[in-house]
């Protein structure tokens, strides 16, 4: 095994939504027994399966974009004897711990500190020229919910954190201490689809003014008064969708999803293979539009045939985006979200 420093820009990550974890913000697993449990592994391991048992005379390339505990990564390892890991995290915490489960597998794992827009930068420095099967599980980690200090839950009292890569400065601390109002707005209605983000950031400066905010549950308190009432009767937490708008605002999540999405695509090769898992309807739109575009013919309309330079780049492997099992959330409840999308590539570029 190896493992590379790779700090990178200090941007963005990986589990969400509106949903964001069990429903109240608390300890992950079956019965909160803190349990990690790979989401939708059955259904990754078959969609991925075929990109790389169909490579020959050489080693097939596993890349993990979002490595988290490594469950995904451990068990391709397992289903493939020849297959080589390149894991990007950026959660030093979660690469450590990921790098223990991993360690059974020797040198087929490398594991690079790194945010996962920089997948272009980090395989050629690597010389790995592409990458037969590629994951992408979004959002915040079950880890990274669990742990009281980092600040991702609004379930419990910690200071306002929210880093994926605790090297990086900016916090949510950061952003609602020093934002302007609007600023603070714009930020939960564009992340957090947050219906009173106005009356929210408002309250914010209001209450900042008196003394810096810096606990979740504070924050999550002050989300709460500020949501009218009848409103806040329905639809689980006043505050989730505020804490889910300020993490994607510290961990620049969006856009470096738009940034990643098209570098890893770019790295299959023919008959690659590439899934994601999505958590919330932000992430979700920008694989769909990207996917989406890939796999339409471009052939002006009018001639005759299908022009081969105009040709799609991928081929869907599901139809829209697909949703778990009750199986599955019966056994995950974090998998309650999720939205998977897959493509395989079958055009290299003209």
């Amino acid at each position: 095994m190896t493992v590379g420093d790779h700090a990178g820009r200090d941007r963005a990550g990986a589990h969400d939504g509106p949903y964001d974890g069990p429903p109240d913000g608390g300890a992950a697993g079956p019965e909160g027994t803190g349990l990690h449990v790979p989401v939708l592994l059955d259904r990754v391991l078959e969609l991925l399966g075929p990109a790389v048992d169909r490579v020959t005379g050489r080693a097939p390339v596993y890349l993990d974009g979002t490595l988290g505990m490594g469950g995904h990564a451990a068990a391709m390892l397992a289903a493939h004897p020849t297959l080589r890991l390149v894991g990007l995290d950026r959660d030093t915490t979660a690469l450590e711990r990921s790098a223990r489960r991993l360690a059974p597998f020797g040198d087929r794992v490398t594991l690079v500190h790194a945010v996962y827009d920089e997948v272009t930068d980090v395989l050629a420095r690597l010389g790995v020229d592409r990458v037969d099967a590629a994951l992408f599980d979004l959002g915040v980690s079950s880890p990274q919910l669990d742990e009281g200090d980092r600040g991702f839950a609004y379930s419990y009292d910690a200071p306002l954190d929210m880093r994926m890569d605790r090297t990086q400065p900016l916090t949510a601390a950061d952003v609602v201490n020093t934002y302007p109002p609007g600023e603070i707005a714009r930020v939960l209605r564009e992340y957090g689809e947050e219906r009173f983000a106005q009356r929210i950031a408002g309250a914010i400066a209001r209450e900042r003014e008196r003394a810096p905010l810096t606990s979740t549950l504070r924050l999550a308190e002050l989300v709460r008064t500020a949501i009218p009432a009848a409103t806040r009767r329905t639809g689980g937490n006043p505050a989730k969708r505020t804490f889910q708008a300020l993490r994607i605002e510290v961990n620049g999540e969006l856009e470096i999803w738009r940034r990643a999405l098209p570098a890893a695509l770019d790295a299959l090769p023919v008959g690659g293979r590439l899934v994601v898992l999505s958590y919330h309807s932000l992430e979700d739109r920008i694989t769909k539009q990207e996917l989406a575009a890939l796999a339409a013919d471009t052939t002006p309309p009018g001639l005759p045939v299908p022009l081969p330079e105009h040709a799609p780049y991928l081929r869907l492997l599901v139809r829209g985006a697909e949703l778990p099992t009750e199986d599955e959330t019966t056994t995950n409840p974090r998998a309650g979200s999720v939205r998977l999308r897959a493509a395989e590539r079958v055009r290299e570029a003209t």
